[in-house]
């Protein structure tokens, strides 16, 4: 299959490429940049010399067509539901990273993005490629999940679609790495004020919680929200999330285990825990594992979960290749 990749330049391009390269049966055969389609990939990053040596383009939708069987957008939220009528219009596959696609309820979008929404009949036509919970393989317009979403979907699917917790009791506190705020400049993210601290961000209002509750909706259409907070750690990448729910009913961590195993049966990506085993962020840095680990107290009727991903792997293009 022959591939573009439109925003090469940003993190989760990059990190395509990564993937793209080393899978056997793709072929990169155009990157795409508006804002440094004038350099080489490799003026840019250095690593990337001699390993890719295609020039960065502008973007041109008929050239890509022509050349492609499949476009991935890793633009920046807003930019890609400017560009994917031409490829929508011609039924030409597309994997979007960005959130443009992803709620599909009516100013939704431009509450939790602050921006104009695509219209929504466009937005319908795109999958929701949460890659172990798809409905549709056969989809050719897919919009990738988000990272913090992925992590927190992956945690509860097998809670929900066995109703095993109560709805209204869950609390989600969601750590990312730097990486997860994109290349753009901000104090919040300069070194001085990240290196050896930790602080909230977007506590209560993060873009990722409406879709996160889009998704929830189809598993229990009852669920109204949820408490889900964000914070910022000082690693490069990584989501480090901790969970707590409550038990609908009397149940064992032994048991809890075995129902995670039975639902991501034949799901080689996702990895649950042995019991009084919770994993860490290392071990999954730089890959498109999802690993949980999950135990319950008697006493407090608690089910403590804690998931680790990468955000730029299973959280963006690693969870796009696997789709």
């Amino acid at each position: 299959m022959k591939v573009s990749i439109v925003g090469v330049t940003g993190y989760s391009g990059l990190e395509l490429i990564r993937y793209l390269r080393q899978h056997p049966k793709v072929e990169i055969v155009s990157i795409h940049s508006h804002s440094m389609h004038k350099k080489s990939i490799s003026d840019i990053n250095p690593h990337l010399k001699n390993i890719i040596s295609l020039p960065l383009e502008e973007f041109n939708a008929e050239k890509i067509m022509e050349g492609s069987d499949l476009v991935f957008f890793a633009t920046p939220s807003g930019i890609s539901k400017e560009l994917v009528q031409p490829f929508v219009t011609a039924e030409f596959p597309i994997i979007d990273l960005s959130g443009d696609f992803r709620l599909t309820s009516g100013g939704t979008y431009e509450r939790w993005y602050g921006k104009t929404s695509a219209p929504l009949d466009l937005v319908k036509k795109f999958e929701y490629g949460l890659a172990e919970c798809r409905k549709n393989p056969k989809a050719i317009w897919i919009a990738n999940p988000g990272c913090y979403a992925t992590a927190t979907e992956l945690t509860f699917a097998p809670l929900l679609e066995n109703k095993l917790i109560q709805l209204d009791s869950m609390i989600i506190d969601g750590k990312s790495g730097l990486s997860g705020a994109g290349k753009g400049l901000s104090q919040t993210t300069h070194f001085t004020e990240t290196n050896e601290n930790m602080s909230v961000y977007k506590l209560n209002q993060h873009q990722h919680i409406p879709e996160i509750i889009q998704q929830f909706k189809v598993w229990a259409p009852e669920i109204e929200a949820i408490q889900f907070s964000t914070s910022l750690i000082p690693v490069t990448r990584g989501i480090f999330l901790t969970s707590y729910v409550k038990a609908s009913q009397s149940i064992s961590t032994e048991q809890l285990i075995d129902v995670f195993k039975k639902y991501y049966q034949g799901k080689k990506f996702i990895r649950i825990q042995p019991e009084n085993q919770f994993p860490e962020l290392k071990q999954v840095v730089g890959s498109n594992y999802c690993d949980i680990g999950v135990t319950y107290n008697q006493t407090t009727n608690i089910i403590s979960l804690v998931t680790v991903i990468d955000n730029l792997g299973k959280g963006a293009a690693g969870q796009a290749v696997q789709i």
